[in-house]
């Protein structure tokens, strides 16, 4: 009798262990996610608008009843764009907020030097604000999710077509003096392969730089009709500034990394005609689609500044981890959800975003970009998606 009790109670405790294991950052009422943004460094206007975005979804969200009954509770931490600050963040958001999932942390740097501390607690890195490919690829590939085309298969795949379609001869390419730069001089380099061509100039500029001279002499020297741009905000509105000044006009070409308002808000008229890969859209105040116009007057509203790219980023990658969550069901745990991420495909939204698909082996949802030109002052989608 005795040890049939004993079999018995073995027993109950088994079939009950499951029931009573719980998932980190899940409750019967809440669930706990977090993001790491720069507010205070470099980048803080984009993180910023990133967290705002995400802020704005969030809300919504819990203002509906939450994800399957349990409302979101959403912390951030501000790295400063800093990756030891970004390791302290996240080791307080894992170890003493509990979180379920890193959302959108800024910065490929600032992501990896965090990894450590996420992955061992089985905590998924969702949609990172980067383009490296260490956000997709393994080690750890089961707990990642990326949404960010990188810059090298941006410039491989949209350097053959702008070369196509404007009849460029010369091809150049103006880049950052880091592995970014790089990442986009090698991509147009690989991409020029595909259709017989080589870069005819190569030039380079340290991180920080304002004088744009030397390199904008030599291209023009080339004569580079096509110029492949690996820049980011500043560098990209001085080279083109630069250029214009001195009556030299090529078609210039940059990355994601330069697709902000901020060029034309910035650099003025000059910047019409500036191509870049692009995804979502520009959110404007003004614009032509009613639900972007609709969404932008929202976020204003309720955050008294206009919305930027960064703004539907982070938006965006708030809707899609609900979408994931909302999939996994009542009984949220990592594997229910990375088991929803890979069900079905993440459909368009209202600002145009490529179908995302993800599966055991895929853990970038895309690969294909599309291009945006500035045009009397605004971007405006100039083509549809390619790979």
């Amino acid at each position: 009798m005795r040890r049939t009790l004993y079999s018995l109670a073995c027993t109950l405790a088994i079939a009950a262990g499951p029931a009573f294991a719980q998932t980190q950052g899940v409750s019967k009422t809440e669930i706990t996610v977090a993001t790491i943004q720069d507010l205070s460094g470099p980048l803080a206007g984009f993180g910023k608008q990133a967290r705002n975005g995400m802020q704005l979804r969030v809300d919504e969200i819990n203002e509906q009843g939450g994800i399957n009954g349990r409302k979101l509770v959403f912390k951030v931490e501000d790295s400063g764009y800093d990756p030891k600050r970004a390791v302290l963040a996240a080791q307080k958001l894992v170890n003493q907020d509990k979180i379920f999932a890193m959302i959108g942390h800024i910065g490929t740097a600032a992501n990896m030097a965090t990894f450590p501390v996420l992955f061992p607690k089985k905590v998924i890195n969702f949609y990172p604000l980067t383009g490296a490919r260490e956000m997709f690829e393994a080690p750890n590939q089961n707990l990642k999710f990326a949404f960010s085309v990188p810059y090298y298969d941006q410039t491989r795949t949209g350097t053959p077509r702008l070369v196509k379609e404007k009849g460029a001869k010369t091809v150049c390419s103006l880049y950052q003096d880091d592995e970014f730069g790089l990442e986009v001089m090698r991509g147009a380099e690989d991409g020029l392969k595909t259709i017989g061509m080589t870069l005819a100039e190569k030039t380079t500029y340290k991180r920080g730089a304002t004088d744009f001279s030397s390199q904008v002499a030599k291209m023009k020297a080339a004569g580079c009709d096509l110029v492949v741009l690996g820049t980011v905000i500043r560098e990209t509105i001085g080279t083109i500034g630069e250029a214009r000044k001195t009556g030299y006009n090529p078609t210039f070409m940059g990355t994601t990394a330069s697709y902000t308002d901020l060029i034309h808000k910035l650099g003025g008229k000059a910047m019409d005609g500036f191509y870049s890969t692009s995804a979502v859209q520009v959110p404007y105040l003004d614009d032509t689609s009613q639900p972007i116009r609709f969404w932008a007057n929202k976020y204003k509203t309720k955050f008294n500044e206009d919305p930027g790219v960064f703004s539907v980023y982070g938006y965006e990658i708030m809707d899609n981890f609900i979408q994931g969550a909302q999939r996994a069901g009542a009984n949220l745990t990592t594997e229910s959800f990375i088991k929803g991420m890979e069900s079905a495909p993440i459909e368009p939204d209202i600002f145009g975003s490529d179908t995302l698909k993800f599966s055991a082996t895929k853990r970038l949802g895309t690969e294909r970009s599309r291009l945006s030109q500035i045009q009397n002052g605004r971007w405006v989608v100039v083509s549809d998606y390619f790979k």
